[in-house]
């Protein structure tokens, strides 16, 4: 699958490998300087997954096949994910191509994906959570010889389980690991090595295309038993042998048998859920500037011609994700997208990184806005920073205004809970949205 959780078997097919990437056009996304970020890559990816986001899907999502076989999952998630292909563009063609029968689990995991956003944008302090407890794993790692020896071990692919080995080096090579692999990695990593989660969730983080802060930590999460408390998921050796068409095969000795919560690191539970962020509105008579994001790169979609945009900028952050470093793949995927999606905006655009607030802020002054408008920031580190920008911001007389998709509005108002109430929701959400 793409985004979600794995519970019951697939029905068998064969695992015939296939070893030229010319024979699946999506394994070509993973471009180390972002070549291939583009819309137009995007949706060319999606038209060419289109046949087989039917019944195919469904048979074929928990096989990991891989690295350049990755047939039966779209690839889209990185395009997703900065919204050069849209949610709802991709399940309408799933649904037009399918029918809603055919196409149900597909839709499903597209809507996770929305799940996971809108569960963590009501839950903030949870991303607050993983962001300070980095910290101090982190300030562990450096005081503790011996488990930073271990992580090292791990993060280099040299564990001594084959399985998991692989995987490493899949994510360094390619930015991308299939989302079965992501959950063994995380469940041996957690249970079997012992390390701490949120530097497994750290790593990912820092290599993935489609890193994700809510799709990433409530993952990781949802793993060690603190998403859906209690409940864990473990790593077993015929999942790995079946779904990866016995290209691995540890022995039941090699995978830890005892797989409980990390509910101690939380004893007080999960918060309360709050109601979704309602963002300030642009105003169409205040002079603004339009600020360009990885978190959407479709601004094209929105009413720009409504608003006076005296002009434009986009902003850099993903070496936000982590204190450590982050792989250039991914930041060229970034710079990709954003070159792409400010090519789309019709207006000649600026390139700041999200560092030293005065540059953004003598920008704002020179243009003489009086708001910034940008795409909605939803909770994660580039938000963290804009955040810390704001008071500046208003000390100026600027206000800072998001648009938020109505897929979004859609979805985020049954994230409360588990994903079995959004799921409930599916038909609803499809009818809201022009799907059904």
């Amino acid at each position: 699958g793409d985004t979600g959780a794995i519970e019951t078997p697939a029905p068998r097919i064969t695992c015939p490998r296939i070893d030229r990437k010319a024979d699946w056009p999506g394994t070509d996304v993973l471009d180390e300087n972002g070549d291939g970020a583009t819309r137009a890559r995007g949706e060319s990816v999606m038209e060419s997954f289109v046949p087989r986001m039917g019944r195919g899907y469904a048979a074929g999502r928990n096989y990991d096949r891989g690295p350049g076989a990755h047939r039966d999952v779209s690839m889209l998630s990185p395009y997703i994910r900065r919204r050069l292909v849209l949610e709802r563009d991709v399940v309408a063609a799933a649904l037009a191509a399918h029918g809603p029968e055919a196409a149900e689990k597909f839709v499903q995991e597209v809507i996770w994906r929305g799940y996971f956003k809108g569960w963590l944008e009501r839950r903030p302090s949870v991303w607050a959570g993983y962001r300070d407890g980095l910290q101090r794993d982190l300030a562990m790692l450096d005081a503790d010889l011996s488990l930073r020896r271990d992580v090292e071990r791990a993060e280099a692919g040299r564990t001594g389980l084959d399985c998991v080995d692989a995987w490493t080096r899949e994510l360094i090579a390619t930015g991308y690991l299939h989302n079965h692999a992501r959950m063994w990695f995380a469940s041996i990593w957690i249970f079997t090595l012992g390390l701490p989660w949120r530097l497994g969730a750290d790593f990912f983080y820092r290599h993935l295309l489609d890193g994700d802060p809510a799709s990433n930590t409530l993952g990781w999460r949802w793993v060690a038993g603190l998403h859906t408390r209690g409940k864990t998921y473990k790593a077993q050796t015929w999942n790995i042998s079946k779904y990866t068409c016995q290209r691995f095969s540890p022995r039941p000795d090699d995978l830890a048998d005892d797989v409980r919560a990390l509910v101690s690191e939380e004893p007080e539970g999960l918060p309360p859920a709050e109601p979704p962020r309602v963002p300030l509105s642009p105003d169409p008579a205040e002079p603004s500037v339009l600020l360009i994001t990885e978190e959407d790169c479709r601004v094209e979609d929105f009413n720009l011609a409504a608003l006076d945009i005296r002009a434009a900028a986009t902003l850099a952050g993903s070496h936000l994700r982590s204190p450590r470093p982050v792989a250039q793949r991914v930041a060229g995927f970034e710079a990709g997208a954003l070159a792409d999606a400010a090519s789309r905006s019709g207006f000649a655009a600026e390139s700041f990184r999200a560092g030293a607030p005065d540059d953004l802020l003598g920008w704002v002054e020179r243009a003489g806005a009086r708001q910034v408008v940008t795409p909605y920031l939803p909770q994660g580190p580039l938000r963290d920073w804009l955040l810390r920008l704001e008071p500046a911001l208003g000390a100026r007389g600027v206000r800072l205004c998001e648009w938020r998709r109505d897929w979004d509005a859609a979805i985020w108002p049954h994230a409360a809970g588990g994903y079995f109430k959004v799921k409930k929701k599916i038909p609803e959400i499809l009818q809201t949205m022009g799907l059904a």
